[in-house]
């Protein structure tokens, strides 16, 4: 597994490569922006471990760019606490996100949990293209189209439409979607939707749901003051209706 590690301090920088390397793993290194850009395009690494403060350009800018051409998972470093920088970096399309002082041991989970994450993902892929080619449905029919109403996902398009006008929707707004339309019905707790959506590692608390529940109904309901598609269950959490 190739890591690219972007960061400006030498220290840390080196420190990261050295326990990778240790871990087995083949490491990239980068400690600008400009750099990490570059690194990402040319070497295609599995897995980057990007800062935020960088010069050139900073980790944020640098996710938005990459995330536009590659689905590389991308775990951001950062010296800041502030929940709303952490969202931030999620909805630019990072995967995990580490708050600076971190143990190495932690970041060492994180790269591992991560690489699973990728290797189940592949799995299912693969899988989904062998029933494909044996003319049964993908797995769990993953990539079938789902409709209600006037909404209508295409998971295989990675599209939704509202009518006929397609949606813009940032990467973990569609992600909630589509969890929430696959489990129409059923009242999903907020730790069981942040834990499958963010992942069991994100650091963030629930308060993250409700924010993009809310950025979704403003884009997906008839009325977002009063919802119908997705509904508050009292005292759980959500539970969509289509």
């Amino acid at each position: 597994m190739n890591v690219l590690v972007v960061e400006d301090d030498s220290t840390l920088l080196e420190t990261i490569e050295y326990n990778l390397v240790k871990q087995g793993y083949d490491v990239i290194t980068a400690s600008d922006g400009q750099m990490a850009v570059e690194k990402a395009r040319s070497d295609h690494p599995d897995l980057i471990i990007l800062d935020v403060m960088l010069p050139e350009l900073d980790g944020f800018e640098v996710c938005r760019i990459l995330r536009k051409e590659i689905a590389t998972p991308i775990i951001m470093l950062t010296a800041r606490t502030d929940e709303v920088d952490k969202v931030v970096g999620l909805e630019m399309g990072a995967d995990d996100y580490i708050s600076k002082p971190f143990s190495m041991r932690e970041l060492m989970a994180r790269v591992k949990a991560m690489q699973r994450r990728v290797r189940l993902i592949r799995e299912e892929i693969d899988s989904q293209v062998s029933r494909q080619k044996n003319g049964r449905p993908g797995v769990g029919d993953s990539g079938r189209l789902m409709e209600f109403d006037n909404l209508r996902i295409d998971p295989d398009r990675h599209e939704v439409l509202i009518g006929d006008a397609p949606l813009r929707l940032k990467p973990k707004e569609y992600e909630l979607l589509v969890f929430l339309a696959r489990h129409q019905g059923i009242a999903l707790s907020r730790d069981l939707i942040l834990e499958r959506v963010w992942g069991w590692s994100y650091d963030g608390n629930s308060r993250t749901v409700d924010v993009h529940i809310r950025w979704l109904r403003e884009k997906i309901e008839f009325n977002p003051t009063n919802p119908s598609r997705i509904v508050t269950v009292r005292g759980i959490g959500y539970r969509f209706e289509g």
